[in-house]
């Protein structure tokens, strides 16, 4: 062996051992501010209030998740004022629950355990309703017989158990259809019981208990969809949360956090500091250094390369056609127009073979390939099956490489995309969008969103004709100032409470802070979810406001040293 090959080996023991010493540290870091916070939180509790229910079985297995951080320290920061606040923790109460399902064996072991010593660690103190699983014969049997388009539209006792697990399996099983999918048809029926199951005890819970409000992790995975659907249907104040669009940050909302609705205030002026701040986040942002739940998809980005202007220079124009990841949470949301991204595509492709003078390169999103979440039902399975490559107007940029979206964005005709931001990104660039799925900007006038199939594609038809389109200013405008919304005070900042878990991606190591930290008038993250979930105000810091992690995090250091 050479003595390269010998400290290549020495090299990973020492970051294996470094990294299981880190892991421990954080372990033991975060159990103990578990026990500070919940300790402190419960000496204040009023029992006469009632109380608010918090559930994320989805979010979280054996470590602190974003999300399950985010959903702890609320809860904590409510209880701290007062108020009771219960978690709903699950007790081996789904068969299985989603993070923990092995498409290729969906009756495999499950991690139960560990993630159970981790909820009595996280809520120790804190008073919980154990979730437990009940088998119903009635129901086991009904959905024994029934077939997956069946399964899909499936009510039981007026309950959509069918519609409510499918997001679900489209997640786990990394596609959007799924029919004929191997184990796609038993797996519903095993989350479609455990739903159910869910169901009868979270009923039971909440008509026993009366919650104020019920707080739930996503609201579109199948557990906590269940509750929210409970929740919606006794007119209960019911809260989603996901994580925002900066480092350390959530989204909260009392509408679907997976669609991110966004009410863009009128009076919203964009002054030249805030125009400045926003330029500053863009331009880093534009080079590829951002990361969105702990996952940084950019580890470089490269320019437009002379063979590739060589290839312009054979066209009258060029059109970029952005993708999304078919199965992400998103997506149920965004088919409003078109069944799914793929039937878009297929107009995309009626559009370029009719456009021989135009050069469409189609790029594929690159969370199709992040790890362990890697797409199943890809865009490149779409250009090799529909023989796109064989076209000569058509560039295929697949999602491991990391060519520059915005370099393209700058040299279009206009821009497609589906329903990701690299369409509000364009947009506030100048560039012209033309939008096929609904997103959280589709509601403002920010990019061209035809109502139907056949008025895409005239619209399509009409920006390529033209010899030159001009976008409405409003549209940069509107978005620029929806960027900056979005980034600045939709993005409730936690990171005066939390910092990236040192060896694991999207995970959290808890930062040492005083309880009192978490009281509203002491923190303006925690004022804005209290003021939403208790008093029904919008999750978003005000006009006034402007976020400054380093000023909140100074102004509340002096409030407690004194």
């Amino acid at each position: 062996m050479s003595s390269m090959a010998v400290d290549s080996s020495k090299r990973s023991v020492f970051m294996r051992i470094r990294d299981r010493r880190r892991i421990h540290d954080t372990d033991r870091a975060n159990s103990r501010k578990f026990h500070e916070i919940n300790r402190y939180s419960s000496q204040r509790v009023r029992k006469d209030e009632q109380p608010v229910l918090f559930f994320n079985a989805s979010t979280r297995l054996t470590r602190t998740s974003l999300n399950a951080a985010f959903a702890w320290l609320a809860a904590n920061s409510l209880q701290s004022t007062g108020v009771p606040i219960v978690f709903m923790t699950c007790m081996r109460g789904l068969n299985p629950c989603l993070l923990a399902t092995d498409r290729e064996n969906p009756k495999k072991e499950l991690p139960c355990q560990s993630c159970i010593r981790l909820s009595k660690n996280m809520y120790n103190g804190l008073q919980t309703v154990p979730l437990e699983f009940r088998e119903d014969p009635i129901l086991f049997n009904e959905v024994e017989g029934l077939t997956y388009h069946e399964l899909e539209s499936y009510v039981h006792e007026g309950v959509p158990l069918g519609e409510l697990t499918l997001p679900s399996l489209r997640w786990i099983m990394r596609r959007h259809h799924l029919e004929d999918v191997p184990n796609a048809l038993p797996l519903q029926r095993l989350y479609i019981r455990s739903a159910w199951s869910t169901y009868l005890l979270a009923k039971e819970w909440i008509s026993n208990n009366h919650p104020r409000a019920i707080v739930v992790f996503n609201g579109l995975q199948y557990p906590e969809a269940t509750v929210k659907w409970i929740g919606k249907q006794n007119g209960i104040p019911t809260f989603t949360h996901e994580i925002g669009l900066m480092p350390e940050t959530a989204f909260f909302t009392e509408g679907e956090a997976t669609a991110c609705p966004i009410d863009l205030p009128a009076d919203l002026e964009m002054t030249p500091e805030r125009n400045q701040k926003l330029d500053d986040y863009l331009e880093s942002r534009m080079k590829g250094s951002f990361q969105t739940a702990g996952v940084r998809f950019w580890p470089e980005m490269e320019g437009l390369t002379p063979e590739f202007w060589k290839m312009v220079r054979m066209f009258r124009q060029v059109v970029p056609v952005f993708t999304n990841v078919v199965f992400d949470t998103s997506q149920k949301h965004a088919n409003v127009v078109f069944d799914n991204m793929f039937e878009w595509l297929d107009s995309v492709k009626s559009l370029i073979e009719k456009n021989a003078d135009t050069l469409f390169v189609i790029r594929a999103h690159p969370d199709e390939l992040r790890p362990g979440k890697e797409s199943l039902e890809t865009v490149t399975d779409w250009i090799v099956g529909n023989h796109l490559t064989h076209l000569t107007n058509v560039l295929y940029i697949a999602p491991d490489q990391y060519f520059s979206s915005y370099d393209l964005i700058r040299i279009a005709k206009f821009v497609m995309v589906y329903n990701s931001t690299i369409g509000l990104e364009a947009a506030a660039m100048g560039a012209a969008v033309l939008s096929g799925g609904k997103s959280r900007y589709t509601q403002v006038p920010i990019t061209y969103f035809p109502q139907s199939k056949q008025a895409f594609i005239q619209k399509a038809q009409e920006m390529l004709d033209a010899d030159e389109w001009v976008v409405p200013s409003e549209f940069q405008q509107n978005a620029r100032k929806f960027m900056y919304y979005q980034f600045f005070h939709t993005a409730l900042d936690f990171s005066e409470f939390l910092s990236p878990d040192p060896v694991w991606n999207g995970y959290v190591k808890l930062k040492d802070f005083k309880p009192e930290s978490l009281l509203p008038e002491n923190n303006e993250t925690m004022r804005v979810i209290q003021d939403g979930i208790m008093r029904g105000k919008p999750f978003v810091y005000p006009h006034s406001f402007e976020k400054d992690p380093q000023i909140i995090k100074s102004s509340v250091q002096m409030k407690n040293d004194k």
